[in-house]
């Protein structure tokens, strides 16, 4: 079995012409803005089915059209910024971030709102590949995996906040269909500032040539990559459940209206992944993914007796020890994949990785929408959450094998 180990921190690397904390700052910045922008819709749909008919079908064809912008982005331009450096790529995601909360704002019409869904995914896509390479490559070869892990908590950072935000706006607001967009709209303007200026440059200049080129993972990490896909997208596919499931769940079964508390739900997820970070940073990565596969069968069987017995205790609870066993299997997805690899393999490796965890994302999600069409919406979300702890049990099965063989 391959030994990773971490590193001592020590002083970070500079960048000619340019202070490396504020090219950091910057870069999460943008990474934060962009992935916040994402899930602002996610507890306002309560208030779209409301005000527009959108029925649990629509919100689930919405969320399909938006994963398949982040894989599309992921596997045919997930190299791009291997090509033609960092910033040029990221300053793209960043004003497809800015484009989505301005058809947002505009979408009066459903196929605006589809439109934008698409916009949003894209900008994802790439953000998600290439900012976690470009967080890992601002931090000398010691420490880059504090690069990694800073990578993944802005990134889910800025999931959980952007729900939160954006729930709690529509509380607090006479326009909950407008000002969290107009707000991310600014943020994503000022990331785009911040990445013009501060953001290391590409060392020649960026010769554009769009051409999407087959994702590859180097044969030295495929055993390592596979583990990893499955053990993070697990996490993800039981957030995939949460987010199809909360909103609708807590309006509909427990009668609370409230917008702020559905986005709390999954926010609490994505602001706990940031916080196993820290967490996996005191252990190595192999036994990072075998407790957070533990945690992520936990954190199904909560959701489905939470379903099943309509009670928000136990959703609370699965949402936290999902973002815990989630941040621990994120952080060593990445710590084992592309960690491991040249930098100029890294934008490839990372947007292979988040690939095919947001599919394990995507997948699940669908299937409770398409399932709520013939049973209804706590039965969907219990099979689905059956399907994911079974799926995290294999993990943790095989891991255990594998640590015997060796």
């Amino acid at each position: 079995m391959p030994s990773f180990s971490r590193a001592a921190p020590k002083p970070l690397r500079g960048s000619a012409g340019r202070s490396p904390a504020l090219a950091i700052a910057a870069t999460a910045f943008a990474f934060l803005a962009t992935m916040m922008g994402t899930t602002l819709p996610t507890p306002l749909y309560s208030i779209y089915a409301q005000e527009r008919s959108f029925s649990a079908l629509t919100v689930t064809i919405l969320f399909a059209v938006y994963a398949l912008g982040v894989v599309a982005a992921l596997t045919l331009f997930g190299r791009l910024s291997d090509d033609v450096g960092r910033r040029p790529v990221l300053l793209v995601a960043v004003a497809l971030a800015a484009l989505s909360a301005v058809l947002f704002l505009l979408s009066s019409t459903l196929p605006v709102f589809v439109l934008a869904r698409v916009v949003s995914g894209l900008s994802a896509g790439l953000m998600t590949g290439t900012g976690t390479a470009a967080m890992i490559d601002l931090f000398p070869a010691e420490r880059k995996a504090i690069g990694g892990m800073l990578a993944v908590a802005v990134n889910t950072g800025g999931l959980g906040l952007g729900t939160l935000s954006a729930g709690v706006l529509a509380d607090v607001t006479s326009s909950p269909l407008t000002i969290p967009y107009l707000v991310n709209l600014v943020l994503a303007l000022l990331a785009v500032a911040g990445l013009w200026i501060f953001a290391p440059a590409p060392a020649t200049r960026p010769k554009w040539q769009i051409r999407p080129r087959r994702l590859q993972v180097p044969p030295s990490i495929r055993g390592a990559f596979v583990t990893a896909v499955l053990a993070a997208g697990a996490a993800f596919s039981v957030s995939g459940v949460l987010t199809a499931v909360s909103a609708l769940f807590l309006a509909k079964f427990l009668g609370l209206i409230s917008h702020t508390l559905p986005g709390l739900v999954v926010s609490l997820a994505f602001l706990f992944m940031a916080v196993g970070q820290f967490v996996a940073g005191r252990m190595s990565p192999v036994s990072a993914l075998l407790i957070g596969c533990i945690g992520l069968t936990l954190a199904a069987a909560l959701l489905a007796v939470a379903l099943a017995s309509t009670a928000l205790a136990p959703l609370l609870a699965s949402s936290v020890v999902l973002g815990l066993a989630g941040g621990l299997c994120l952080n060593a997805a990445i710590a084992t994949t592309v960690e491991q690899v040249e930098p100029e393999l890294r934008g490839g490796v990372s947007s292979a990785l988040f690939a095919g965890i947001y599919v394990m994302l995507a997948v699940p999600a669908i299937g409770v929408g398409i399932l709520t069409e013939f049973t209804d919406l706590r039965t969907a979300g219990v099979v689905f959450s059956g399907l994911v702890a079974l799926l995290s049990v294999a993990m943790v099965i095989a891991q255990l094998v594998g640590r015997r063989s060796a």
